[in-house]
């Protein structure tokens, strides 16, 4: 597994929440402004794809024994 995929979910809403704030700036380059974007890509990217597993980890966690999805709101108990 490559690094960027075993860093965490909030490292890189962190590094992805810098990267619009520098962005917004309006103080990069046109190239930085390009290499910047293009990490924001990847953080946003890398975000999805952990929000996605997690979102089927608990999909898995609410089936009941018939594989059939029960809605239950995450407060009960």
């Amino acid at each position: 597994m490559a690094d960027s995929e075993q860093e965490s979910f909030e490292a890189a809403l962190q590094k992805l929440e810098q990267a619009v704030e520098r962005l917004e700036s309006g103080e990069l380059s046109l190239e930085e402004s390009l290499a910047c974007f293009e990490a924001g890509v990847q953080n946003a990217a890398l975000c999805q794809k952990q929000l996605k597993a997690v979102e089927t980890r608990v999909e898995l966690l609410l089936q009941d024994k018939d594989g059939t999805l029960k809605a239950q709101n995450f407060n009960d108990d």
